[in-house]
């Protein structure tokens, strides 16, 4: 596909990253020339210093056959006006990253009227994943297929664990657990696991079922998992706000500390339920004043990194029991994993991930594919997939049990949902025409029947 970004910030470059990998036609545009000249040297792709709403640049980069529009400037009202011009030139379709709160309530009004095919929003995206989180602490990360009934969960094994130095068939048989174990991250090495993989302590799995058996499974294994009742929020910017809703709606009672005074005012505003602190939530005297000993989740969501990072360390250090910490930068992930913080949030991925699943969408229908990519995820510190199809007719596929498949190494079938009905599949398991089929992968598939040798 032809395909035109706007934009070559984070999420802008790992677009241009991923799409470009995958054989597209990419296209970027920015006003800067600096980031301009970075990409062009870093990636073969066309790119064009200028305004995403400037008539002569659109035409410069091919918008009128263009397959997609990728508007993901800081600007939202820039993006939505690139996304309207792009398409009124002839664009086939146009996704635009829209953050602001104030938007929120307008999403799908702006969808109807002015004709933007899908609207991002990065800090919801977060916010909604860190609130998954909560409800489940016992998970580092969760991920949701086929509408939400299915999950994809990550843990830690610890030392303790009955799950540590058994194969993954006893797991399954002795405990009778409705689950499977689909990825695991062992000393930086990403493993597909077959019956016999046996499970070791410090390994992080990664989990599939629907959302009562990983209860069911989290309760035998003797996973703490007690509920939230209180979470101490570090900032105050959008994130917040969303997450400061989501957990509202669930009953949790939320504090926010931020310094700036005038968005202290605003969030007093719009979160009457929330107590909002106007003070340094990195001060260790006012962490300890606004109580960071009596609440039993911390989540650090300044615009800083470091300043989060730290921050975190010193919540653990007071024994809370779940933690999460937002980042920005990929190159902190493997250090902040090995301080024992629970859960890292990466805003800029999240939008990346849905963003490349309706590309790759976008790329099967037009092919006329058999199969349709529903949702897609990268986990394991982005060393693999977690895709959702929609299987259309496949000869290579439909009605044959998956024992008599011949499926690559480096993927396994993770769950299959059939109308209401979550199958965890085994090898007399049937994929129809109609299911949702969950796949992960090391690898990168655009089509179900690539899980083949």
């Amino acid at each position: 596909m032809k395909i035109i970004i706007i934009g070559g910030g984070k999420v802008g470059r790992t677009l241009v990253r991923n799409l470009n990998d995958e054989g597209h036609d990419v296209v970027l545009i920015d006003i800067k020339s600096a980031v301009v000249d970075a990409v062009g040297d870093a990636y073969d792709v066309m790119c064009i210093e200028g305004s995403g709403t400037d008539i002569t640049v659109l035409e410069e980069a091919g918008v009128r056959t263009a397959d997609l529009i990728i508007a993901v400037t800081e600007k939202d009202e820039h993006n939505v006006l690139c996304g309207i011009m792009a398409k009124k030139m002839g664009a086939g379709r146009c996704v635009a990253r829209v953050r602001n709160p104030e938007y929120y309530h307008q999403l799908q009004f702006m969808r109807d009227v002015l004709d933007i095919n899908m609207i991002v929003n990065p800090e919801y995206l977060a916010a909604n994943e860190i609130s998954r989180i909560l409800r489940f602490p016992a998970a580092m990360h969760i991920e949701t297929f086929a509408k939400g009934r299915i999950e994809l969960v990550e843990f830690k094994i610890d030392k303790d664990s009955p799950m540590a130095d058994i194969p993954l068939f006893k797991l399954y048989s002795d405990h009778k657990v409705r689950i499977l174990v689909c990825a695991v991250m062992r000393d930086n090495e990403v493993i597909i696991p077959k019956g016999d993989f046996i499970l070791h302590a410090g390994d992080r799995i990664y989990v599939t079922s629907t959302h009562i058996d990983i209860a069911k499974f989290i309760n035998k294994m003797h996973v703490d998992n007690q509920r939230v009742k209180s979470t101490l929020i570090i900032g105050g910017g959008r994130i917040s706000f969303y997450l400061a809703r989501m957990l509202g709606e669930l009953g949790i009672k939320v504090k926010i500390i931020e310094q700036d005074m005038d968005k202290c005012n605003k969030l007093t505003d719009m979160l009457p339920k929330a107590s909002i602190i106007c003070a340094d939530g990195t001060d260790r005297d006012v962490l300890i004043e606004e109580g960071i000993d009596s609440v039993d989740s911390f989540v650090s969501l300044t615009g800083i990194d470091e300043e989060n990072i730290i921050v975190s360390m010193y919540a653990k250090q007071n024994g809370i029991n779940k933690v999460i910490t937002k980042i920005n930068r990929l190159s902190f992930m493997d250090i902040v994993e090995g301080m024992g913080i629970d859960s890292l949030v990466t805003p800029k991925d999240i939008t990346a991930d849905v963003i490349l699943g309706y590309v790759r969408a976008m790329d099967n229908i037009s092919k006329i594919a058999n199969n349709e990519i529903r949702t897609l995820y990268r986990i394991v510190g982005n060393n693999a997939e977690a895709i959702e199809f929609r299987v259309y007719e496949n000869p290579d596929i439909v009605g044959i049990p998956l024992k008599d498949l011949r499926i690559k190494q480096n993927v396994i079938i993770a769950a299959v949902a059939k109308g209401n009905k979550i199958v965890i599949p085994s090898g007399n398991t049937v994929i129809d025409v109609g299911d949702h089929v969950i796949v992960v992968t090391t690898g990168h598939l655009k089509h179900l029947n690539e899980i083949l040798l």
